[in-house]
């Protein structure tokens, strides 16, 4: 809300009331100079829950209660310890810090920023959040407060979920930092930085047989659905995203087998597969559908399906039942067998076919 020289506190509430009528987030930066007094805060808060608008943020000093009603405060760890008197350390001290704040204060959640060790989302009535630093070099930390509260303002006010939100406003504040003096942050910069973090998650969904039975066995403590399909996904083409899709739909977090170039070459020919396993795995992995991307060296996934024993399996409707690969194992130990509908007009072989005319 902008402010002409002298205007009164009262003048100050009622410009944000009339401002909330269009708007569903409102700011508080606190600097402890005077301006959000106890009071008028209290009063701003009041008004915006009046309204419905989410109310974040950005703390001083060690007295919270004026605080009261706040969607998310910021505080950084310095000022978390200064609040609670708890020290702040370690993640399990951030998180111990910000659950006392919340028995003290009536706010819905906290972000704490941390420097080099991140982030912590902390909900009230959920499961806190670690976000690792994004920074690659740190030039200048002028203004990353400013950039992980105006990011999350708008990403909020744009209707995304929290955690989406503080992920994005993490994002923001790496790029920030890597910046000379106090600088802006341009949408098309975190789109790239969000492209790159992206490929590189995808790389880290391919994995050897161990490691992804470690990350299942951690799916399966939290009560998640395993899914599972197959395919040597050559060229990948709409058939190939429609499939899994299906897949995903099926369950909570799908692993795909992936067959190697030397059974493809047994399977397919001497002229396949187009592009070798380790590009073919990249690729798999960068769509969202897919948890994890395992390489096997057999003809069939049967050795793969008996390890991961999957609740359920996934093929093309192409393929009958008793044609199903490890559906007998499948629905031996009580998991399902799920085929998937094909997109018409779409297979590698058609595809290398047309080239070849071409």
């Amino acid at each position: 809300v902008g402010l002409e020289p002298r205007l009164g506190a009262d003048q100050l509430v009622r410009r944000a009331e009339e401002a909330l009528r269009d708007h569903s987030v409102m700011v508080l930066s606190d600097y402890g100079k005077g301006v959000l007094g106890a009071e008028d805060t209290v009063a701003l808060i009041a008004a915006a829950r009046a309204r419905g608008a989410q109310i974040v943020i950005d703390p001083k000093g060690r007295d919270y209660a004026r605080y009261a009603g706040a969607s998310l405060l910021t505080p950084n760890r310095r000022e978390l310890l200064e609040a609670t008197g708890l020290p702040t350390g370690t993640d399990d001290e951030v998180v111990a810090a910000g659950r006392a704040l919340f028995a003290r204060c009536a706010i819905d959640a906290l972000l704490v920023t941390r420097s080099d060790d991140g982030m912590t989302l902390i909900v009230r009535d959920g499961a806190a959040v670690h976000l690792p630093a994004e920074a690659r070099e740190v030039f200048d930390v002028s203004g990353a407060g400013d950039t992980v509260i105006a990011t999350l303002a708008a990403a909020l006010g744009a209707g995304v979920a929290l955690p989406e939100a503080s992920m994005l406003a993490n994002v923001a504040a790496g790029i920030v930092v890597g910046k000379v003096g106090t600088a802006v942050i341009h949408a098309a910069e975190i789109v790239t930085a969000l492209q790159t973090q992206d490929l590189a998650q995808g790389e880290s969904k391919v994995m050897t047989l161990p490691a992804a039975m470690e990350r299942i066995a951690g799916w399966r403590v939290q009560g998640l659905k395993i899914g599972f399909t197959n395919g040597v996904f050559d060229l990948l083409h709409p058939g190939h995203v429609s499939l899994l899709a299906q897949a995903r739909a099926q369950c909570d977090r799908l692993v795909v087998g992936l067959n190697s170039d030397a059974s493809v070459k047994r399977l397919k020919g001497p002229g396949r597969p187009i592009q070798a396993e380790t590009a073919r795995a990249v690729v798999l992995a960068s769509l969202a559908h897919v948890d994890a991307v395992v390489i096997f060296a057999e003809d069939t996934p049967i050795g793969l399906i008996e390890a991961v024993r999957p609740d359920v399996l996934v093929k093309g409707a192409d393929y009958k039942l008793a044609e199903v690969v490890g559906a007998e194992v499948v629905q031996r130990y009580g998991g399902r067998v799920y085929l998937a509908k094909l997109a018409a007009g779409h297979s590698t072989t058609d595809t290398i076919a047309r080239m070849g005319a071409g």
